[in-house]
């Protein structure tokens, strides 16, 4: 059974939460799976935790380079069960140099920058469902233009879709930088192949879980920490 270290983010203020490391004897990529951002997200926040369990239960073997999961980064938020004021999701670094605007999102670059991943998973839920509106989010893998998280995050819609009962819930990619996110900090700083996972909010809960686990499983397969 592969050994879950647990840390604390932001130790000592009221900003501290929980997040875990499992890494592999065998040198490789590292993968950083952050959850609750947003507060109100919580079929992300429970297939970030769902992932923990697994790796502690050995139903997730990772068999080189290393894992880091934030399962609930702002935890006043989802407490109450909002978005979060502000939106911790405008406040990351810029660019280079520059300090995140809120004590909670330079915490969690920090351990960013401190683990320097090569693929970071940025988990949300959004409104609508983007096989029936272009103009939603609900459903989408979203990724920087000209990333190199590209062809993996095209390959893992057309695996996934084809599991599908239900075309309605269909993925979708979309290319879109948003400066003072996680994601596009991760990418332009870090130059990880940061994606961000969308699921739709009108799904049932259980179904939004299981579609956010099994997109991360995907594409740990794909970076190679984890066997496909």
């Amino acid at each position: 059974m592969m050994l879950v270290q647990k840390y604390t983010l932001s130790p000592g203020t009221p900003y501290s939460t929980s997040y875990y490391v499992a890494a592999s004897a065998r040198p490789g990529p590292t993968v950083m799976i952050v959850a609750g951002i947003h507060g109100k997200e919580t079929g992300s926040i429970q297939a970030a935790r769902k992932l923990v369990a697994m790796i502690r239960k050995d139903q997730l073997r990772i068999r080189k380079g290393s894992l880091i999961i934030v399962p609930i980064v702002n935890k006043k938020a989802y407490r109450q069960r909002i978005r979060g004021v502000p939106d911790l999701n405008r406040t990351f670094p810029r660019r280079t140099g520059q300090t995140a605007k809120h004590p909670l999102s330079a915490a969690l670059f920090e351990v960013a920058e401190r683990y320097h991943p090569s693929w970071y998973l940025d988990l949300h839920e959004a409104n609508g469902l983007s096989q029936q509106s272009s103009k939603v989010l609900g459903q989408t893998l979203i990724t920087n233009p000209g990333s190199r998280s590209v062809p993996a995050a095209r390959k893992i819609i057309r695996g996934i879709n084809r599991t599908l009962r239900v075309k309605s819930h269909s993925f979708h990619l979309r290319l879109h930088e948003l400066p003072g996110s996680s994601r596009t900090a991760a990418a332009r700083i870090l130059g990880a192949r940061a994606v961000t996972v969308e699921t739709g909010w009108s799904l049932p809960f259980s179904t939004r879980v299981q579609y956010q686990i099994d997109i991360v499983r995907s594409f740990l397969s794909e970076a190679g920490v984890t066997k496909g």
